[in-house]
């Protein structure tokens, strides 16, 4: 889509660094410059304000991609575009069949009432729960981690879904100042919320995530209480 957009050399594309490499390297193998903005730390999607921002005279089109099933305000987005005259690219998540969605839903909704001591996802209008993200807040130390590794330890499956924000990676390495980006880096974690997820374990992981409610202690140092 960029190619056929007439996207090259010396022209920027502004995209996410929160998610995979694959829209920046798309944006390098047109000979542009990937440039970073920020997320909305709602929607994990970018923001159109901090899109605006980083609009310059050399900026010809922003890639917007879709996050966990949350659609990004694309209303706003696209009058970035009009101001500035700039091509609006969207990346979608797969589609998935209403029925496997809706048990989604059904069951996010479960852990949205039960759950304690994380932040749950605001679920917004349409929202798919392709993954279900919910935060860990932490006080500048790794506290969504030691949360992961004690949920893994008493049985349930979770993942970081964004380890390392692209521009702190070595390939796209920007110094740029992104702090949702960067906070939602270190705070989200995907638990499982799929279709095939019976009433049980959704039980289990409620209980499990709930007992984790005060200091996790790693050595002599307590972590985080939530």
């Amino acid at each position: 889509m960029l190619r056929a957009a007439g996207i090259g050399a010396g022209d920027e594309v502004v995209v996410p660094a929160f998610g995979n490499a694959e829209v920046a390297e798309a944006v390098t193998r047109t000979a542009a410059l990937p440039v970073f903005a920020d997320i909305d730390p709602v929607t994990y999607c970018l923001d159109p304000f901090a899109v605006e921002a980083a609009v310059t005279p050399r900026t010809a089109a922003v890639v917007v991609v879709h996050r966990f099933g949350r659609s990004a305000d694309m209303e706003r987005l696209h009058g970035v575009g009009r101001r500035h005259g700039l091509l609006i690219l969207e990346q979608s998540e797969s589609e998935e069949p209403y029925d496997e969605m809706a048990q989604r839903r059904e069951r996010a909704a479960y852990l949205d009432a039960r759950l304690r001591g994380v932040r749950t996802p605001d679920g917004g209008d349409g929202h798919t729960y392709q993954q279900y993200v919910v935060r860990v807040p932490g006080n500048g130390r790794p506290d969504r981690d030691a949360f992961a590794r004690a949920v893994r330890a008493k049985g349930v499956d979770c993942r970081v879904p964004v380890k390392t924000p692209l521009h702190r990676t070595p390939g796209f390495r920007r110094r740029v100042s992104l702090p949702e980006t960067e906070r939602a880096a270190e705070e989200t974690l995907a638990l499982p919320v799929h279709a095939a997820l019976t009433r049980r374990e959704l039980q289990r992981i409620v209980s499990v995530c709930n007992a984790l409610g005060g200091p996790i202690m790693v050595g002599s140092t307590a972590l985080f209480g939530v």
